[in-house]
Protein backbone atom coordinates (compact mmCIF):
# COMPACT_ATOMS: atom_id res chain seq x y z
CA UNK A 1 0.00 0.00 0.00
CA UNK A 2 1.63 3.29 -0.66
CA UNK A 3 2.30 5.97 2.26
CA UNK A 4 -0.18 8.52 2.22
CA UNK A 5 1.87 11.91 2.44
CA UNK A 6 1.37 13.84 5.95
CA UNK A 7 0.33 17.68 5.35
CA UNK A 8 3.92 18.11 6.93
CA UNK A 9 5.86 16.31 4.42
CA UNK A 10 4.00 18.04 1.87
CA UNK A 11 4.61 21.22 3.09
CA UNK A 12 8.78 20.04 3.24
CA UNK A 13 8.26 19.34 -0.39
CA UNK A 14 7.11 21.91 -1.39
CA UNK A 15 9.09 24.66 0.67
CA UNK A 16 11.95 22.99 -0.60
CA UNK A 17 10.82 23.49 -4.33
CA UNK A 18 10.23 27.19 -3.34
CA UNK A 19 13.90 27.28 -2.26
CA UNK A 20 15.02 25.66 -5.45
CA UNK A 21 13.15 28.39 -7.23
CA UNK A 22 14.32 31.59 -5.47
CA UNK A 23 17.86 30.00 -6.17
CA UNK A 24 17.20 29.30 -9.82
CA UNK A 25 15.62 32.74 -9.96
CA UNK A 26 18.86 34.69 -8.50
CA UNK A 27 21.30 32.30 -9.85
CA UNK A 28 20.16 33.58 -13.53
CA UNK A 29 20.88 37.43 -12.64
CA UNK A 30 24.15 36.59 -10.27
CA UNK A 31 25.90 33.91 -12.05
CA UNK A 32 29.17 34.86 -9.80
CA UNK A 33 27.33 33.83 -6.88
CA UNK A 34 26.52 29.84 -7.79
CA UNK A 35 28.91 28.36 -4.95
CA UNK A 36 27.44 31.15 -2.37
CA UNK A 37 23.58 30.12 -3.28
CA UNK A 38 24.54 26.12 -2.96
CA UNK A 39 26.64 26.84 -0.04
CA UNK A 40 23.76 26.46 2.89
CA UNK A 41 21.82 23.51 3.82
CA UNK A 42 17.96 24.35 4.18
CA UNK A 43 16.41 23.61 7.77
CA UNK A 44 12.34 24.20 8.62
CA UNK A 45 12.47 26.34 11.96
CA UNK A 46 9.10 27.40 13.03
CA UNK A 47 10.58 29.21 15.94
CA UNK A 48 11.47 32.30 13.32
CA UNK A 49 9.31 33.94 10.90
CA UNK A 50 11.80 34.34 8.48
CA UNK A 51 14.99 33.14 7.28
CA UNK A 52 17.99 32.71 9.60
CA UNK A 53 21.54 31.57 9.19
CA UNK A 54 24.56 30.11 11.55
CA UNK A 55 26.68 29.95 8.37
CA UNK A 56 26.26 26.50 7.50
CA UNK A 57 22.39 26.43 7.78
CA UNK A 58 19.70 28.53 6.27
CA UNK A 59 16.68 28.05 8.56
CA UNK A 60 13.05 29.23 7.28
CA UNK A 61 9.94 28.85 8.33
CA UNK A 62 7.44 26.69 6.10
CA UNK A 63 4.03 28.48 7.24
CA UNK A 64 6.10 32.29 5.88
CA UNK A 65 7.75 30.47 3.11
CA UNK A 66 4.47 29.36 1.83
CA UNK A 67 2.44 32.69 2.45
CA UNK A 68 4.73 34.98 0.96
CA UNK A 69 5.67 32.80 -2.24
CA UNK A 70 2.05 33.55 -3.20
CA UNK A 71 1.77 37.09 -2.10
CA UNK A 72 5.02 38.63 -2.29
CA UNK A 73 7.98 35.58 -3.82
CA UNK A 74 10.11 39.04 -4.64
CA UNK A 75 10.31 39.59 -0.75
CA UNK A 76 12.00 36.06 -0.45
CA UNK A 77 14.60 36.13 -3.46
CA UNK A 78 15.90 39.25 -1.56
CA UNK A 79 15.36 37.82 1.82
CA UNK A 80 17.58 34.58 0.63
CA UNK A 81 20.21 37.14 -0.82
CA UNK A 82 20.19 38.94 2.22
CA UNK A 83 21.50 35.95 4.37
CA UNK A 84 23.86 35.16 1.75
CA UNK A 85 26.04 38.25 1.36
CA UNK A 86 25.96 38.43 5.64
CA UNK A 87 28.05 35.27 5.10
CA UNK A 88 30.04 36.06 2.19
CA UNK A 89 30.72 39.27 4.21
CA UNK A 90 31.47 37.07 6.91
CA UNK A 91 29.61 39.52 9.28
CA UNK A 92 28.59 36.69 11.49
CA UNK A 93 32.25 35.94 12.71
CA UNK A 94 32.96 40.09 13.37
CA UNK A 95 31.25 41.28 15.79
CA UNK A 96 33.96 41.49 18.50
CA UNK A 97 33.23 43.81 21.22
CA UNK A 98 30.04 45.90 19.30
CA UNK A 99 27.09 46.26 20.67
CA UNK A 100 25.05 43.86 19.11
CA UNK A 101 21.60 45.78 18.48
CA UNK A 102 23.66 48.47 16.61
CA UNK A 103 26.10 45.98 14.70
CA UNK A 104 22.40 43.67 13.62
CA UNK A 105 21.53 47.19 12.33
CA UNK A 106 24.62 48.43 10.68
CA UNK A 107 25.13 44.92 8.81
CA UNK A 108 21.46 44.95 7.55
CA UNK A 109 22.32 48.49 6.35
CA UNK A 110 24.65 47.31 4.09
CA UNK A 111 23.41 44.59 2.83
CA UNK A 112 20.37 45.71 1.92
CA UNK A 113 22.33 48.83 0.32
CA UNK A 114 24.02 46.52 -2.26
CA UNK A 115 20.89 44.81 -3.11
CA UNK A 116 19.26 47.82 -3.69
CA UNK A 117 21.70 48.80 -5.95
CA UNK A 118 21.73 45.82 -8.09
CA UNK A 119 19.17 46.46 -10.81
CA UNK A 120 17.98 43.10 -11.32
CA UNK A 121 14.22 41.55 -12.46
CA UNK A 122 15.32 38.85 -9.28
CA UNK A 123 15.67 41.96 -6.44
CA UNK A 124 14.37 45.27 -8.07
CA UNK A 125 11.82 46.99 -6.14
CA UNK A 126 10.72 50.57 -5.55
CA UNK A 127 12.47 52.32 -2.25
CA UNK A 128 10.94 53.87 0.73
CA UNK A 129 11.07 57.47 1.17
CA UNK A 130 13.07 56.92 4.63
CA UNK A 131 15.72 54.18 3.26
CA UNK A 132 16.31 57.12 0.12
CA UNK A 133 17.13 59.32 2.61
CA UNK A 134 18.98 57.05 5.07
CA UNK A 135 21.21 56.53 1.15
CA UNK A 136 21.45 59.93 0.92
CA UNK A 137 22.79 60.97 4.40
CA UNK A 138 25.05 58.36 3.65
CA UNK A 139 26.73 59.59 0.77
CA UNK A 140 26.62 63.24 1.80
CA UNK A 141 28.57 62.40 5.11
CA UNK A 142 30.97 60.33 2.90
CA UNK A 143 30.24 57.03 5.20
CA UNK A 144 31.79 53.97 3.61
CA UNK A 145 29.32 51.44 3.04
CA UNK A 146 31.25 48.82 5.16
CA UNK A 147 29.36 47.51 8.34
CA UNK A 148 32.27 48.50 10.34
CA UNK A 149 32.00 51.95 9.09
CA UNK A 150 27.91 52.13 9.53
CA UNK A 151 28.39 51.29 13.34
CA UNK A 152 30.59 54.06 13.95
CA UNK A 153 27.82 56.48 12.35
CA UNK A 154 25.01 54.71 14.03
CA UNK A 155 27.12 55.47 17.51
CA UNK A 156 26.31 58.93 17.15
CA UNK A 157 22.50 58.00 16.78
CA UNK A 158 21.10 58.29 20.78
CA UNK A 159 17.73 58.60 19.97
CA UNK A 160 15.64 54.88 21.16
CA UNK A 161 12.70 55.58 18.80
CA UNK A 162 15.41 56.70 15.73
CA UNK A 163 17.00 53.65 16.36
CA UNK A 164 14.34 51.39 16.23
CA UNK A 165 13.22 53.15 13.29
CA UNK A 166 16.22 51.84 11.32
CA UNK A 167 15.82 48.81 12.62
CA UNK A 168 12.51 48.29 11.49
CA UNK A 169 13.62 49.72 8.19
CA UNK A 170 16.12 47.22 7.27
CA UNK A 171 15.57 44.43 9.25
CA UNK A 172 15.05 40.95 6.71
CA UNK A 173 16.38 38.23 8.63
CA UNK A 174 16.67 36.86 11.76
CA UNK A 175 20.38 36.86 13.70
CA UNK A 176 19.74 35.11 17.22
CA UNK A 177 21.87 31.87 15.27
CA UNK A 178 25.04 33.90 14.62
CA UNK A 179 27.80 32.87 17.34
CA UNK A 180 28.34 34.83 19.97
CA UNK A 181 31.63 33.40 20.46
CA UNK A 182 32.86 32.23 16.94
CA UNK A 183 36.62 31.55 18.69
CA UNK A 184 35.24 29.21 21.01
CA UNK A 185 33.22 27.20 18.57
CA UNK A 186 34.97 24.85 15.86
CA UNK A 187 31.98 24.41 13.69
CA UNK A 188 31.16 28.47 13.76
CA UNK A 189 35.05 28.66 12.94
CA UNK A 190 35.47 25.90 10.33
CA UNK A 191 31.98 27.59 8.88
CA UNK A 192 33.84 30.90 8.68
CA UNK A 193 36.79 29.52 6.99
CA UNK A 194 34.11 28.16 4.38
CA UNK A 195 32.71 31.31 3.90
CA UNK A 196 36.08 32.42 3.45
CA UNK A 197 37.33 30.43 0.47
CA UNK A 198 33.36 31.49 -1.13
CA UNK A 199 33.85 35.23 -0.81
CA UNK A 200 37.38 34.77 -2.50
CA UNK A 201 35.55 32.55 -5.34
CA UNK A 202 32.78 35.07 -5.61
CA UNK A 203 35.74 38.08 -6.22
CA UNK A 204 37.22 36.10 -8.93
CA UNK A 205 34.22 35.71 -10.43
CA UNK A 206 33.12 39.10 -10.66
CA UNK A 207 36.58 40.22 -12.32
CA UNK A 208 35.67 37.35 -14.84
CA UNK A 209 32.18 38.11 -15.57
CA UNK A 210 33.89 42.36 -16.13
CA UNK A 211 32.18 45.41 -14.57
CA UNK A 212 28.67 45.05 -14.88
CA UNK A 213 27.07 47.65 -11.77
CA UNK A 214 30.31 48.79 -11.25
CA UNK A 215 28.96 51.22 -7.42
CA UNK A 216 27.33 48.01 -5.96
CA UNK A 217 30.36 45.27 -7.26
CA UNK A 218 32.69 47.16 -6.14
CA UNK A 219 31.15 47.63 -2.49
CA UNK A 220 30.28 43.63 -2.41
CA UNK A 221 34.73 43.14 -3.00
CA UNK A 222 35.33 45.90 -0.32
CA UNK A 223 32.76 43.87 2.35
CA UNK A 224 34.77 40.59 1.10
CA UNK A 225 38.18 42.39 1.61
CA UNK A 226 36.97 43.34 5.78
CA UNK A 227 35.57 40.39 6.56
CA UNK A 228 38.55 38.43 5.05
CA UNK A 229 41.48 40.68 7.03
CA UNK A 230 40.89 39.34 10.29
CA UNK A 231 41.59 35.51 9.40
CA UNK A 232 44.30 37.27 6.95
CA UNK A 233 46.03 38.39 10.34
CA UNK A 234 46.18 34.95 11.86
CA UNK A 235 47.65 33.29 8.52
CA UNK A 236 50.08 35.51 8.31
CA UNK A 237 51.23 35.18 12.02
CA UNK A 238 51.04 31.34 11.11
CA UNK A 239 53.89 32.20 8.44
CA UNK A 240 56.03 32.96 11.48
CA UNK A 241 55.96 29.51 12.70
CA UNK A 242 58.58 26.91 11.48
CA UNK A 243 58.41 22.89 12.11
CA UNK A 244 61.04 22.14 14.74
CA UNK A 245 62.08 19.14 16.85
CA UNK A 246 61.31 19.84 20.40
CA UNK A 247 62.11 17.83 23.79
CA UNK A 248 58.75 16.48 24.63
CA UNK A 249 57.27 13.26 25.70
CA UNK A 250 55.52 12.23 22.97
CA UNK A 251 52.35 10.13 23.77
CA UNK A 252 50.63 10.37 20.01
CA UNK A 253 53.49 8.59 18.60
CA UNK A 254 53.67 5.10 20.68
CA UNK A 255 51.46 2.28 21.26
CA UNK A 256 49.80 2.77 24.80
CA UNK A 257 48.53 -0.93 24.99
CA UNK A 258 52.69 -2.12 24.90
CA UNK A 259 53.58 0.04 27.60
CA UNK A 260 50.81 -1.04 29.85
CA UNK A 261 51.60 -4.31 29.09
CA UNK A 262 55.13 -4.36 29.89
CA UNK A 263 54.22 -3.05 33.18
CA UNK A 264 51.93 -5.46 33.83
CA UNK A 265 54.45 -8.43 32.96
CA UNK A 266 57.43 -6.94 33.92
CA UNK A 267 55.94 -5.05 37.19
CA UNK A 268 58.15 -1.98 36.26
CA UNK A 269 59.57 -2.37 32.79
CA UNK A 270 57.36 -0.97 29.64
CA UNK A 271 58.18 -3.13 26.37
CA UNK A 272 58.20 0.66 24.54
CA UNK A 273 59.01 4.20 25.94
CA UNK A 274 56.96 7.76 24.54
CA UNK A 275 59.65 9.49 22.36
CA UNK A 276 61.29 12.22 23.57
CA UNK A 277 60.80 14.39 21.28
CA UNK A 278 58.01 15.66 18.90
CA UNK A 279 58.04 17.95 16.03
CA UNK A 280 56.00 21.14 16.29
CA UNK A 281 54.81 24.24 14.26
CA UNK A 282 55.86 27.26 16.99
CA UNK A 283 57.05 31.16 16.71
CA UNK A 284 60.37 31.24 16.16
CA UNK A 285 61.72 35.04 15.27
CA UNK A 286 59.51 37.87 13.71
CA UNK A 287 59.52 41.63 14.66
CA UNK A 288 56.85 43.97 15.27
CA UNK A 289 56.93 47.78 14.11
CA UNK A 290 54.73 49.94 15.87
CA UNK A 291 54.07 53.30 14.25
CA UNK A 292 54.60 56.03 16.85
CA UNK A 293 53.38 59.35 14.67
CA UNK A 294 51.78 61.81 16.27
CA UNK A 295 48.25 59.71 15.21
CA UNK A 296 48.68 57.26 16.56
CA UNK A 297 46.23 55.65 19.61
CA UNK A 298 48.43 54.39 22.38
CA UNK A 299 45.52 52.39 24.02
CA UNK A 300 44.97 50.51 20.35
CA UNK A 301 48.52 49.67 19.91
CA UNK A 302 48.47 47.88 22.69
CA UNK A 303 45.18 46.16 22.54
CA UNK A 304 46.52 44.87 19.33
CA UNK A 305 50.02 43.75 20.76
CA UNK A 306 47.53 41.97 23.29
CA UNK A 307 45.76 40.63 20.61
CA UNK A 308 49.05 39.41 18.82
CA UNK A 309 50.36 37.54 21.73
CA UNK A 310 46.57 36.26 22.54
CA UNK A 311 46.74 34.48 18.93
CA UNK A 312 50.24 33.28 19.95
CA UNK A 313 49.57 31.86 22.93
CA UNK A 314 46.51 29.92 21.90
CA UNK A 315 48.53 27.96 19.65
CA UNK A 316 51.20 27.31 22.35
CA UNK A 317 53.55 28.83 20.29
CA UNK A 318 56.55 30.08 22.11
CA UNK A 319 59.95 28.05 21.70
CA UNK A 320 62.44 28.05 24.38
CA UNK A 321 64.50 30.36 22.60
CA UNK A 322 61.86 32.25 20.44
CA UNK A 323 63.09 35.60 19.48
CA UNK A 324 60.53 38.74 18.90
CA UNK A 325 61.41 42.57 18.99
CA UNK A 326 59.15 45.18 19.70
CA UNK A 327 60.26 48.53 17.74
CA UNK A 328 58.63 51.43 18.01
CA UNK A 329 59.30 54.02 15.02
CA UNK A 330 58.21 57.01 14.05
CA UNK A 331 60.58 58.68 11.35
CA UNK A 332 63.05 57.13 13.56
CA UNK A 333 63.91 54.60 15.59
CA UNK A 334 62.60 55.17 19.44
CA UNK A 335 62.61 51.87 21.13
CA UNK A 336 63.60 47.79 20.60
CA UNK A 337 61.73 45.33 23.24
CA UNK A 338 63.20 42.02 22.65
CA UNK A 339 60.60 39.68 23.75
CA UNK A 340 62.01 35.85 24.62
CA UNK A 341 59.53 34.13 27.00
CA UNK A 342 56.13 34.75 28.16
CA UNK A 343 56.93 36.53 31.42
CA UNK A 344 58.58 39.11 28.77
CA UNK A 345 55.08 40.02 27.08
CA UNK A 346 53.49 40.46 30.63
CA UNK A 347 56.36 42.73 31.58
CA UNK A 348 55.98 44.70 28.24
CA UNK A 349 52.07 45.08 28.43
CA UNK A 350 52.17 46.04 32.34
CA UNK A 351 54.63 48.98 31.71
CA UNK A 352 53.90 50.07 27.65
CA UNK A 353 53.88 53.56 26.84
CA UNK A 354 54.65 55.32 23.10
CA UNK A 355 57.54 56.83 22.76
CA UNK A 356 57.48 59.34 19.23
CA UNK A 357 55.09 62.00 17.78
CA UNK A 358 57.14 62.85 14.64
CA UNK A 359 55.88 61.96 11.27
CA UNK A 360 55.91 58.53 9.48
CA UNK A 361 58.53 56.99 7.40
CA UNK A 362 58.73 53.37 7.51
CA UNK A 363 62.22 53.39 5.98
CA UNK A 364 64.75 53.71 9.41
CA UNK A 365 62.45 50.87 10.96
CA UNK A 366 63.80 48.30 7.99
CA UNK A 367 67.19 49.83 7.65
CA UNK A 368 67.33 49.29 11.53
CA UNK A 369 65.98 45.39 11.09
CA UNK A 370 68.42 45.09 8.13
CA UNK A 371 71.40 46.34 10.23
CA UNK A 372 70.64 43.43 13.13
CA UNK A 373 70.25 40.80 10.13
CA UNK A 374 73.68 41.93 9.24
CA UNK A 375 74.79 42.15 12.75
CA UNK A 376 73.67 38.11 13.36
CA UNK A 377 71.17 39.12 15.83
CA UNK A 378 68.86 36.77 13.95
CA UNK A 379 69.22 33.60 12.55
CA UNK A 380 65.96 32.82 10.35
CA UNK A 381 63.96 35.95 10.56
CA UNK A 382 60.35 34.90 9.22
CA UNK A 383 58.71 38.42 8.70
CA UNK A 384 57.99 41.60 10.15
CA UNK A 385 54.24 43.08 11.03
CA UNK A 386 54.06 46.92 10.68
CA UNK A 387 51.28 48.67 12.70
CA UNK A 388 50.53 51.77 11.49
CA UNK A 389 47.53 54.25 10.72
CA UNK A 390 48.41 56.33 7.88
CA UNK A 391 50.93 56.82 4.55
CA UNK A 392 54.71 57.15 5.02
CA UNK A 393 57.42 56.62 3.04
CA UNK A 394 58.01 53.02 2.12
CA UNK A 395 61.77 51.24 1.04
CA UNK A 396 62.54 51.23 -2.49
CA UNK A 397 63.77 47.61 -2.45
CA UNK A 398 61.83 44.34 -1.01
CA UNK A 399 63.14 43.27 2.72
CA UNK A 400 64.81 39.75 3.12
CA UNK A 401 61.99 38.79 4.76
CA UNK A 402 57.95 38.40 4.92
CA UNK A 403 56.57 41.78 5.57
CA UNK A 404 52.60 43.22 6.20
CA UNK A 405 51.20 46.23 6.91
CA UNK A 406 48.73 46.14 9.31
CA UNK A 407 46.34 49.39 9.21
CA UNK A 408 43.94 50.70 12.24
CA UNK A 409 41.63 53.46 10.50
CA UNK A 410 37.50 53.27 11.38
CA UNK A 411 37.12 54.91 7.92
CA UNK A 412 37.69 51.43 6.38
CA UNK A 413 40.06 53.04 3.80
CA UNK A 414 43.42 52.19 3.34
CA UNK A 415 46.85 53.37 1.77
CA UNK A 416 48.70 51.00 -1.19
CA UNK A 417 51.28 49.07 -0.17
CA UNK A 418 54.24 48.18 -2.08
CA UNK A 419 53.70 44.94 -4.29
CA UNK A 420 56.06 42.93 -2.11
CA UNK A 421 54.14 43.90 1.44
CA UNK A 422 50.82 42.65 2.56
CA UNK A 423 48.25 44.67 3.42
CA UNK A 424 45.92 43.93 6.38
CA UNK A 425 43.43 46.34 7.77
CA UNK A 426 41.81 45.61 11.08
CA UNK A 427 38.90 47.50 12.67
CA UNK A 428 39.49 49.01 16.21
CA UNK A 429 36.03 46.94 17.97
CA UNK A 430 37.77 43.52 16.35
CA UNK A 431 40.95 43.91 19.16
Amino acid sequence: MAHKQTQTEWENDMCLQILDVIRSDLYLDFRYLDMALSALTWSPNEQIHTFATDGSYLFFSREQLLRLFQKNPLFLNRAYMHSVFHCIFRHLWMRGQREPVLWNIACDIVVEWIIDSFQKKSTRRILSLQRKRIYEQLKEENIPITAAAIYHWLLSVTDPEEQAALQFEFYTDDHRFWPRDPAKSPSAARAGENWEKIGRRVTTEMERRGQEEADALSSVRTQIEQGRSRRSYQEFLRKFTVLKEEMHCDYDEFDLNYYTYGLRLYKNMPLIEPLESREVMKIQEFVIVIDTSYSTNGPLVKRFLEETFQIIRQRDSFFRKSHIRIIQCDNQVHADAVIRSEEDITRLLSDFSLIGGGGTDFRPAFAYVNRLLDEGAFHNLRGLLYFTDGKGIYPSKRPPYETAFIFLDESGFTPEVPAWAMKIHLDADEL
